[in-house]
C-alpha cells in the first residue's frame, strides 16, 4: 500500500505493521543522469519488493533530500544536515508507528546518507515504540556492488531498466570522458578529499557506459530480492531490548 495513493480509511484498514521509506537525495549524478537518480532508485527498489512480498506492507512517501553536500559545487545540488536529517527520518518513522507501523525498513539510495541511517535506526529503536532497520539497495548486488561509482554503471542500469526516459543515452561518452575512475583522493587509507569536485570534473565515478537495461533487471532482481528477505526478517524480530547486565 502507498501512502500517496491511499484513503486515511485504506490505511486505517491495513492489516499490517510493517513499513518501508524510501530515502533518496536531490545531487548531481553527472550529465547524463538526472539529479533526483537517488530517489528514483530507491523508490524502485522498495516498490518492487513491495510487490513481490506475499505479505502487505505500507510504503510511504520518497525522502527526496538527504546528506550530499560533497556534491554542492555542481548545480541543482540540494543537502541538509545530518542532524536535521536524522531529526525528520526519526519524525517520519514515529508517525508512522503512531498509526501501527512500528516495523520499518528504510530503503536507501544514496551512499552519503548510510551512516546517519545507521544511527538513527539505533535511536529509534533505543529509544521510542518503533524498530527500524536501513537497507542501501546497491550494497545487495552480489559482486556488482564493487562497481559502484557515481553516476557509473550500477546506479544508470538501474535507470535504463526502471526509468528509462530520465537517462540522457546521448551523453553517456561524454559522461565517461571526464569520470574518476575511483571515489575519492586517497592517500594511504585516508580520503583526503570531501567533495567530490576534487576528483571528478563532471562528478561521474565509473563509466556509465558499461550499463544497460540488462544489467538494470539483474540489479533490481537482487536488491529487491535481499530486501524481501529482510522485511520477512524484521516481520518476525523481536525488537525488545536486552535487559541491562
Amino acid at each position: 500500500m502507498h501512502l500517496e495513493s491511499a484513503t486515511w480509511t485504506d490505511v486505517h484498514d491495513a492489516e499490517t505493521d510493517l513499513a518501508m521509506v524510501p530515502i533518496g537525495s536531490t545531487e548531481q549524478h553527472g550529465p547524463h543522469a538526472p539529479l533526483g537518480t537517488d530517489t528514483l532508485n530507491a523508490e524502485t527498489v522498495a516498490e518492487t519488493a513491495a510487490e513481490r512480498l506475499d505479505d502487505p506492507v505500507v510504503v510511504s512517501p520518497a525522502v527526496p533530500v538527504g546528506i550530499a553536500e560533497e556534491h554542492r559545487q555542481f548545480s541543482g545540488t540540494l543537502w541538509t544536515s545530518e542532524s536535521t536529517f536524522r531529526s525528520y527520518v526519526r519524525d517520519i518513522v514515529r508517525s508512522l508507528a503512531s498509526h501501527g507501523f512500528d516495523r520499518v525498513v528504510l530503503v536507501n539510495g544514496h551512499g552519503g546518507n548510510a551512516a546517519a541511517l545507521r544511527e538513527v535506526a539505533g535511536t529509534i529503536t533505543r529509544h521510542d515504540d518503533a524498530y527500524a532497520v536501513p537497507f542501501t539497495w546497491f550494497e545487495e548486488v552480489g559482486d556488482h556492488a564493487s562497481r559502484m561509482g557515481h553516476g557509473g554503471p550500477l546506479e544508470t542500469a538501474l535507470l535504463q531498466h526502471a526509468n528509462p526516459k530520465h537517462v540522457r543515452e546521448g551523453r553517456l561518452d561524454d559522461a565517461a570522458a571526464e569520470a574518476s575512475d575511483r571515489w575519492g583522493d586517497w592517500q594511504g587509507r585516508v580520503n583526503l578529499a570531501f567533495d567530490s569536485a576534487e576528483f571528478t570534473e563532471n562528478g561521474v565515478v565509473g563509466d556509465p557506459r558499461e550499463a544497460s537495461a540488462d544489467l538494470g533487471e539483474e540489479l533490481l532482481d537482487a536488491a529487491s530480492e535481499a530486501l524481501i528477505e529482510l522485511l520477512e526478517t524484521v516481520a518476525e524480530h523481536d525488537p525488545k531490548r536486552p535487559t541491562h547486565r
